[in-house]
């Protein structure tokens, strides 16, 4: 017959099973959830310098501030599912020698149970905002996005764009003050 070890392995197999079915169950329930919430973002200064590059071979280059404001409500976001949230504001532009440029300037971690409504004022880039180049100077699409990674309990990792973005117009001229 069966021993107790065969009995408590079988019992086992199929407590997994169970779990990984309602596991898959609790997933697919938020899978298909819209996670778009509206963003307002709102750039207040904007400041460019052309800086040494100690990365490459002797050359100088740009290197942008930015002073922004950011507010949305991300309750909508949170439900069972949602751990927390990774958000990163990042800038996109094009240059003469690349069609997509993408830098993340600032970003945050929302735990669940924290305050989902976002509203920040006179923010500064947290990383540094480098072009390889000369791109920055005179551009005049530079287009800031707020997104988001919803980190859930089971299931997929979503990455997610707000629905609102700003697009600002880099200076001519270079700054020439030592600080921001």
């Amino acid at each position: 017959m069966n021993t107790v070890l065969s009995r408590a392995n079988s019992l086992f197999a199929f407590s997994l099973s169970v779990m990984a079915a309602l596991t898959f169950g609790c997933f697919v329930t938020t899978a298909f959830k819209d996670r778009r919430v509206p963003v307002d973002i709102h750039v207040s200064k904007v400041m460019l310098k052309n800086v040494d590059d100690f990365t490459g071979p002797r050359e100088r280059s740009d290197l942008g501030f930015i002073t922004f404001d950011i507010s949305a409500d991300l309750e909508p976001i949170f439900d069972w599912n949602v751990k927390q949230l990774f958000l990163y504001l990042s800038a996109e532009y094009a240059t003469k020698s690349n069609s997509l440029n993408q830098v993340v300037l600032w970003d945050k971690i929302v735990l669940r149970g924290e305050n989902t409504k976002l509203s920040f004022r006179d923010m500064k880039s947290k990383y540094f905002f480098f072009d390889d180049g000369n791109g920055l100077r005179a551009n005049k699409n530079i287009t800031l996005t707020l997104s988001w990674n919803v980190v859930p309990n089971a299931g997929i990792l979503p990455l997610v764009a707000g629905s609102g973005h700003v697009s600002l117009p880099f200076p001519e001229t270079y700054e020439t003050t030592k600080s921001y």
